[in-house]
């Protein structure tokens, strides 16, 4: 399967290399062609893995996860033109945060909205699938927990987009929980908060 990765961050480059790995060619895209960060994991994630635009990944991939920061998505996302991911699957992995200077990280939306309502508005035509944004990135692929992986919870609007990322979560060693339609991501949202508040609390 092609899999492009809009993001350059530790998520994007974590989900980009556990999809190498399994054998499937990968292109991560950022707003410049010669983004180093990009190159660099490139390099390192094996033959099948090259870097381009964000224009590049989104018409690349059969699938594509959404790993921007949240500040630079709805820009990811008109850089690499909405028509460009089709009714394609893409796996929103954002978060809505913002980080204010020495105090703990806040939901930028929140009770009546979304990430992964305003990612469906933006791409209407496309079949997206919020998950992966309620764990960090170093138990993405493959985790490794006492008593086995917790459950990944997964939404969006389309049953079939759904079953194909439930397939590839379970390929990374992730087993899901379905919660229903898009905005189902009101409280995954509030759920990464809930995990990094914890995180920095007790190390």
């Amino acid at each position: 399967m092609k899999i492009g990765i809009l993001g350059t961050g530790d998520v994007g480059r974590s989900l980009g290399r556990g999809f190498a790995a399994l054998g499937h060619d990968v292109k991560m895209g950022s707003r410049d062609a010669g983004n180093p960060k990009a190159h660099e994991w490139a390099a390192g994630a094996g033959a099948r893995a090259t870097a381009g635009t964000f224009a590049d990944a989104a018409h690349f991939g059969e699938v594509i996860v959404l790993a921007t920061s949240w500040g630079g998505t709805e820009n990811a996302i008109r850089l690499a033109t909405p028509e460009a991911f089709g009714k394609k699957v893409v796996m929103d992995a954002t978060n809505p945060l913002r980080f204010p200077p020495n105090a703990p990280p806040e939901l930028m939306i929140g009770h009546t909205d979304s990430s992964g309502e305003q990612v469906q508005r933006w791409l209407p035509k496309a079949r997206v699938v919020k998950v992966y944004n309620t764990v960090g990135h170093s138990l993405m692929v493959g985790p490794k927990l006492p008593g086995g992986p917790p459950d990944m919870f997964l939404c969006g609007n389309d049953d079939a987009a759904k079953r194909t990322v439930s397939e590839i979560c379970a390929t990374f060693g992730w087993p899901t929980i379905d919660i229903g339609g898009i905005a189902g991501s009101r409280l995954l949202d509030p759920l990464c908060l809930l995990w990094i508040i914890y995180a920095m609390r007790t190390g």
